[in-house]
């Protein structure tokens, strides 16, 4: 059993930055690869990045590559999301979720995929 906590969302103006964090609860947590999603309202959730156990391997939406950073503490049991360049179309509600083993391309971004989400956080991108 995997708990996960997001933190670090909030209220942004276009062109601005915002980190999010993902604590995970349990001694497995470097045995997960580990996923951010969001969804705005109205619409289906959507893949954000993804990153591999160790760490040494991302995937990222073509809607987020070049502005968002993916990156992880094993030893702090933590997942990172850096987002610069933000546009109001990036808000949304953001979930961190983990996936039991290695991650691929044709893996990281599939939701139904993960085994456990968190509760998610709001990022609000005013223009």
């Amino acid at each position: 059993q995997v708990q996960l906590v997001e933190s670090g969302g909030g209220l942004v103006q276009a062109g601005g930055s915002l980190g999010l964090s993902c604590a995970a609860s349990g001694r497995a947590f470097r045995s997960y690869a580990m996923g951010w999603f969001r969804q705005a309202p109205g619409k289906e959730r959507e893949f954000v990045a993804a990153i591999s156990r160790s760490g040494a391997i991302t995937y990222y939406a073509d809607s987020v590559k070049g502005r968002f950073t993916i990156s992880r503490d094993n030893a702090k049991n933590t997942v990172y999301l850096q987002m610069n360049s933000l546009k109001p179309e990036d808000t949304a509600i953001y979930y961190c979720a983990a996936q039991g083993g290695a991650i691929s391309y044709y893996t990281s971004n599939n939701p139904q995929l993960y085994d456990y989400w968190g509760q998610g956080t709001q990022v609000t991108v005013s223009s």
